[in-house]
């Protein structure tokens, strides 16, 4: 994932640029309006994120001049201002999303994937993700594990596509509830560890060791041998 930042404060700017790196995605950064609009219009960016409250240009112009010249990259607008009415001039200025500060990272992390996800519609996946004798193809939307079918819910089966979308990587709670059950859901709800106990027993009734795995303090992972 490639990455527009238009941020002037320092620290903010800083603190995404080192959580973005760390997750493996690229980050370009653009301490005014100006520049970013600019960057946004002349390079190709999976996704930009716009802070309104910048010093020359205020990021809902950025927003709309950025459609204005066809630029259909997906727009994140990251501010302080939390107002209903606030939220609703950005989308109508042409941001896809509206996140407040302080925001967790996680959150922003899922957000930023979920409309890179929406933008390109999915075209590059695979029809069929495979994890040892576990598949799983999105086409049929059918899981077999050692040749044998395993019948999941709707919930299930999203739950089980996004930790199989990346074997061996942990996935916070918060970034689970924002992938597969949206950001109206109450981040304190315990759906997520239900639903993870729900797999186990349907996967590992005839297993010596799990294939979802627990990370004490940060998330849960699909094991590869």
């Amino acid at each position: 994932m490639n990455v527009l930042l238009i941020e002037d404060e320092s620290r903010v700017s800083e603190f995404i640029d080192r959580g973005l790196r760390a997750e493996g995605h690229g980050v370009t950064q653009a301490a005014n309006g100006q520049d970013g609009l600019e960057l946004g219009c002349n390079a190709d960016f999976d996704v930009i994120v716009v802070d309104l409250m910048l010093p020359d240009i205020h990021g809902y112009d950025i927003c709309q001049r950025l459609r204005h010249n066809r630029v259909h990259t997906p727009v994140l607008i990251l501010s302080a201002l939390d107002r209903p009415d606030d939220r609703v001039r950005g989308l109508r200025f042409g941001a896809d999303d509206y996140l407040t500060k302080p925001f967790d990272f996680e959150e922003l992390l899922a957000r930023l994937e979920a409309l890179v996800r929406r933008a390109k519609n999915f075209p590059s996946e695979e029809s069929k993700l495979q994890i040892g004798r576990l598949t799983f193809d999105r086409d049929l939307l059918e899981v077999c594990l050692n040749e044998r079918r395993i019948e999941l819910t709707a919930k299930e089966l999203a739950l089980l596509e996004l930790l199989m979308s990346s074997p061996g990587k942990v996935f916070s709670r918060t970034r689970i509830l924002n992938n597969v059950w949206g950001y109206s859901e109450d981040p304190l709800t315990n759906v997520v560890d239900v639903y993870i106990a729900r797999l186990r027993k349907k996967f590992d009734c005839d297993r010596k060791q799990r294939l979802i795995e627990t990370v004490r303090g940060r998330g849960y992972r699909m094991r590869v041998d």
